[in-house]
């Protein structure tokens, strides 16, 4: 089956966007378009609107923006296909053709999900009969109500081997066994996999039951017990309660993770519905990205022992090559020895809600684990410690980020061995869009912003990177080339660079890789030898380059090095947040939207955090400007 660009347009413009969010959805006329309180998000003004012209829902106060198919996956949860499925229904067309073994996966894959539904509901009798009484008493043990377990579909297995088995016989030993809910061992016949056990079925997005988790009933392991991955589940891309969390979380706007499903229902029944868990492994990249679909910055609630804290930790180092600006991970640390059901059965909702206002960033819990990770007395340990921080800093895929974090641990090591924060002067000049007056000198009719005094900030081309800047990086790494091999990598990817600084980039980084154990004399001799003594001359000028790293007397040398280590970062991150501002500034031109309008602004921020950065860098003591 081929869905092409045209079909789905085609589906988008037969799909009326009003009437299918109008079905959930309060809609008011406003004009040519509808409004409605947002419902990703709780708010008393209306500021979600939907234009059936244009094809697209957006709201002024989350961000959330999208057409007919992204409304199915966003709102209702559906997977992609799914979605398109039930708006071709509505929209009296018909789906494209599908290949005979696409037609063969769907038939069996409804088999299973029949069986697994047929065997949710004979769990479920269990619990509710005479075999069930033990089971019941666990859950009255575990403060479970009646309603609770019948939300959830919780079950009874009883300890037999067959039972299951002969109630589902109809569907053949072979479906069962590729469902999961028996067991295959060679020369023997196949048994129930669930025996003695309370039963909690695992749903997908769309509430279907597509395995399931079993507690043990008395002594006996393991004592929890997953279906293994079938082609209906597969536990590394599955999230426990995602069906139900997802609708809560766009009310509340967050989402949090806890480790086990007996955690996720009793969060659940304390009034925190936006509650999901891994499936008895870690989280995975995958679910990580899931949770970051519901919540920007998902809050990992972990068990307060030592195994919940290294599962806290190993999330955080997964996440991090995925961060982007605004999308990041926060931790909620729970009392020793106790875990979410634990703490809301002994101290209530409220105090768990208390954790929630005040949970710890992601930046926090790695500075925290690398600095608790050994003794810190000698500059052998503290090198070890900037070394450790510098390669998680280092695993971060957007340069933005990166940089973020390097100036952050940068500051922290500092503050932590007593290096006081640098005095920082600012600028004559800082741009700060204001959003544009009407011809009556009202906030409305939306116009782009005047432009920036210049398009060029001082030194800083939005095209590439900052000459100025650029020269000083050079004449700090031609005085510190052990610093070359730690950013080879980043120093790499500017040989592309045009121009002089370009080809001696290159140079540098080609004599590095010739000799590790270069020192500033050697390097500048073997430029000399390659036609490059008097651009390298002129870079080491001390006149014209006010940082520590360009002296040929450092102030300090460790200081020099860090300084150069920063420069670095903010002279990468630079041009990709000068182009994403001439993109912004473009689009609200365009289109003069509160979306562009709010991205330009963020921008125009984060380009005045960079120069701000680099401004402390430079040395404005006399002394310090004196070689």
């Amino acid at each position: 089956m081929s869905l092409t660009p045209q079909f789905l347009d085609e589906l988008r413009a037969r799909t009326l966007l009003s009437s299918l969010i109008g079905k959930t959805t309060k809609l008011q006329k406003a004009g040519r378009e509808f409004r409605a309180c947002c419902p990703f998000h709780n708010e008393k003004t209306p500021s979600f609107y939907v234009n059936d012209d244009k094809g697209f829902y957006h709201c002024f106060g989350c961000g959330a923006h999208g057409d007919a198919i992204r409304w199915m996956t966003d709102q209702r949860g559906l997977p992609f296909i799914d979605a398109v499925k039930e708006l071709v229904q509505a929209a009296g067309m018909e789906m494209p053709e599908q290949d005979r073994q696409s037609v063969e996966r769907a038939q069996r894959a409804k088999g299973l999900h029949e069986a697994m539904d047929d065997a949710a509901k004979w769990f479920i009798e269990r619990l509710n009969g005479i075999e069930g009484s033990e089971a019941r008493a666990v859950l009255q043990r575990r403060g479970i109500s009646e309603a609770t377990a019948r939300e959830f579909g919780m079950g009874f297995s009883p300890d037999s081997r067959g039972k299951l088995k002969e109630a589902l016989k109809t569907y053949g030993d072979p479906m069962l066994i590729e469902a999961g809910l028996l067991i295959s061992v060679e020369k023997k016949e196949p048994y129930d996999r669930f025996r003695g056990r309370l039963m909690i079925p695992i749903r997908d997005a769309r509430g279907r039951t597509i395995a399931f988790g079993g507690r043990v009933i008395g002594e006996g392991e393991p004592k929890y017990l997953n279906s293994p991955d079938t082609p209906l589940f597969d536990k590394g891309r599955t999230l426990y309660n995602l069906d139900k969390a997802q609708a809560v979380a766009r009310k509340t706007g967050r989402i949090i993770a806890v480790e086990g499903y007996m955690d996720v229902i009793a969060l659940a029944q304390a009034g925190f519905g936006e509650a999901v868990a891994p499936l008895g492994t870690a989280l995975t990249e995958h679910q990580i990205e899931r949770l970051w679909r519901m919540a920007d910055v998902p809050l990992l609630c972990f068990d307060g022992d030592n195994a919940g804290q290294k599962a806290a930790i190993r999330a955080a180092h997964r996440a991090l090559p995925h961060l982007q600006p605004g999308r990041s991970l926060a931790f909620v640390t729970l009392p020793d020895g106790m875990d979410p059901d634990d703490l809301v059965r002994a101290k209530g909702p409220a105090a768990f809600e208390a954790l929630l206002k005040s949970p710890e960033p992601l930046v926090s819990r790695l500075w925290a684990h690398e600095v608790a990770a050994g003794p810190l007395d000698t500059p052998e340990q503290r090198a070890g410690l900037k070394a450790r921080l510098s390669e998680l800093a280092g695993t971060i895929a957007d340069p933005n980020v990166k940089s973020e974090y390097m100036a952050e641990f940068r500051q922290r090591i500092d503050a932590h061995f007593g290096r006081g924060p640098r005095e920082f002067q600012p600028r004559d000049r800082q741009f700060t869009p204001q959003r544009p007056r009407n011809a009556k000198g009202g906030r409305g009719g939306w116009q782009p912003p005047e432009p920036p005094p210049s398009e060029k900030v001082k030194g800083v081309q939005a095209s590439g990177l900052d000459p100025i800047l650029a020269r000083a990086v050079l004449a700090g790494l031609i005085r510190h080339p052990a610093e070359i091999a730690r950013h080879m990598e980043v120093l790499g990817s500017l040989r592309s660079t045009s121009g002089a600084l370009g080809r001696l980039f290159e140079a540098v980084i080609h004599v590095a890789l010739e000799d590790q154990q270069l020192d500033s004399a050697r390097i500048l001799t073997i430029l000399a030898k390659s036609g490059f003594d008097q651009v390298a001359g002129d870079l080491l000028r001390a006149d014209t380059l006010p940082f520590s790293f360009t002296r040929r007397a450092a102030v300090d040398e460790a200081r020099a090095r860090e300084d150069l280590n920063e420069a670095i970062a903010v002279m990468v991150a630079q041009p990709a947040v000068d182009a994403a501002l001439a993109e912004a500034t473009a689009a609200l031109s365009r289109d003069g939207s509160e979306e562009a309008f709010t991205r330009q602004v963020a921008l125009s921020r984060k380009r005045q955090e960079l120069e701000a950065r680099l401004a402390n860098l430079m040395l404005a003591d006399e002394e310090d400007l004196d070689d």
